[in-house]
C-alpha cells in the first residue's frame, strides 16, 4: 500500500475520533456513567460493528465468570445445592 492510502486512513481515524469527541461534549451529563461503561465493555462495541467476525478464541476470552475459586473443582456440589456460594464480600 502506498504513503498516501496510510495517510487517508490515520486522517480518516482522527477525524472519526473528532466527531466522536463532539457528540461527547453535547451528551448531557446525566448519561455520561452508561456511555462510559458501555464504552469499556468491548461486546457492546462488537454488537454496533458486526462486520467485524470474531474467532471463536476471541468469544471465549470475553466470557467472564464471577464465582469462587473452586467453582469448577466443585461444580456439581454447586450445582446439586451442597455447596453454597457466599454472597459477602469482603
Amino acid at each position: 500500500m502506498s504513503e498516501l492510502h496510510f495517510i487517508t486512513v490515520r486522517d480518516n481515524a482522527q477525524n472519526k475520533r473528532s466527531l466522536i469527541k463532539a457528540e461527547i461534549d453535547n451528551i448531557d451529563e446525566k448519561h455520561l456513567d452508561e456511555i462510559y461503561n458501555y464504552i469499556l465493555n468491548k461486546q457492546d462495541v462488537r454488537e454496533i460493528s458486526p462486520s467485524v467476525k470474531q474467532s471463536l478464541m476471541s468469544k471465549l476470552r470475553a466470557i467472564k465468570i464471577d464465582a469462587p475459586e473452586d467453582f469448577a473443582e466443585n461444580f456439581e456440589l454447586y450445582l446439586r445445592g451442597e455447596k453454597q456460594i457466599e454472597t459477602d464480600i469482603r
